[in-house]
């Protein structure tokens, strides 16, 4: 995880330094609360490449 945002969305750093944007609705999703930087998650994404969710990886 690289960044949590005030209004709840977050930036994900993927493995392959590639940033995501992931909005509230994704985390929240995943049952978070926050993201701490350096936690390891799990991004679910819909047909349209869409981020969907944060779960906790697998």
């Amino acid at each position: 995880m690289s960044a949590h945002h005030p209004d709840g969305s977050a930036t994900v750093l993927r493995d392959d330094g590639v940033l995501v944007d992931v909005p509230a609705a994704a985390v929240a999703e995943g049952g978070w609360r926050s993201l701490r930087p350096g936690q390891r998650v799990t991004l679910v994404r819909d047909a349209a490449g869409d981020v969907r969710g944060v779960l906790r990886p697998v």
